[in-house]
């Protein structure tokens, strides 16, 4: 199967022009110089890769996969609280390699917040592969408070929940953070979350190494985040920007496992032309402090919860 990554990638490198400028413009801000074509195409398909890795990892054969674990002491002291732990990650590398903490606690419960609705081919796709996986989704399509209890009720019962903390749906709540030498903006809620159920908080990346090798890091963010409702604002933006610092770290590691392929910065939309609209970035808010007064975006059903993996 891994053959067949190179046609693929060829035609998406060949056919799909506003992730190629993507990548293009995303490599060369992190590596400091213009990146290539070649470049380009290592980056698709790294993707590609790890997209068919998931397949894999969801059916359970984990133990095919050369993964090292990096903080898996800390997390474990997390987990020996007696509470669960909410696992922060984001849309670089595969979430899905978090999968393997069964094989090393097979006590440990994972559940990922999930848009079954958004995500209709994941959705089927998982309860193909791994039925018993599906039943534990939490699903995002549901309003703000439904999922805050949700998540509240599995880490109570001592759950791993893991969610996507670096990419805001159109329409959500978010705040500017400096990214790789610029503002990008960054979903509230998550943090929102943290700060409401007052459990851990671990971030998690699985950077992806070549052919089935894969570093998976854990990193305590937080024993119980508390943001107070007392300059709540600033308190909010610190830990924000603390998330986006630790992103920024691991993506530099591994910059080839970066997946979003769209204007993470919205650059278009800060320097339009005058003569034309700008392009290549998906509809989203404007840039800038949209985080709203107080968290009334987990009120209005707007959690920011992101699933485990971009689609096309």
């Amino acid at each position: 199967a891994r053959l067949l990554l190179y046609p693929i990638t060829l035609y998406f490198l060949s056919v799909r022009g506003p992730e190629r400028r993507a990548s293009r413009a995303f490599l060369s801000r992190v590596r400091g110089r213009p990146a290539g074509l070649w470049q380009v195409a290592r980056h698709i398909h790294c993707f590609a890769s790890v997209i068919l890795d998931r397949v894999f990892l969801l059916s359970g054969r984990g133990g095919r996969f050369d993964i090292r674990v990096h903080g898996l002491d800390e997390l474990h002291a997390q987990m020996d609280r007696g509470r669960g732990v909410l696992l922060l990650g984001s849309h670089l590398g595969s979430f899905e390699a978090l999968r393997v903490l069964s094989l090393k606690r097979p006590d440990a419960v994972v559940r990922v917040v999930l848009d079954k609705g958004q995500n209709p081919v994941i959705t089927q796709l998982l309860e193909a592969l791994n039925p018993a996986i599906a039943r534990t989704v939490i699903d995002a399509g549901q309003d703000g408070t439904a999922i805050v209890l949700a998540i509240r009720e599995a880490t109570e019962s001592g759950a791993l929940v893991g969610l996507l903390a670096d990419r805001a749906r159109p329409g959500e709540p978010a705040r500017e953070c400096d990214f790789l030498g610029a503002p990008a903006p960054f979903p509230t809620a998550p943090m929102l979350i943290a700060s409401t159920l007052h459990v851990p908080v671990v971030l998690c990346f699985g950077l992806y190494r070549g052919r089935a090798r894969y570093d998976l890091h854990f990193e305590v963010f937080s024993e119980g985040l508390h943001i107070p409702r007392q300059d709540r604002a600033r308190h909010l933006a610190e830990a924000m920007q603390a998330f986006a610092a630790r992103l920024e770290h691991y993506t530099r590691l591994a910059p080839y496992n970066w997946f979003n392929f769209y204007d993470f910065w919205q650059d278009d939309a800060r320097t339009p032309s005058p003569s034309t609209p700008p392009t290549g970035a998906p509809a989203r808010p404007a840039a800038g402090d949209r985080a709203g007064a107080g968290g009334d975006e987990l009120r209005r059903g707007q959690p920011g919860l992101q699933p485990a993996q971009p689609g096309r």
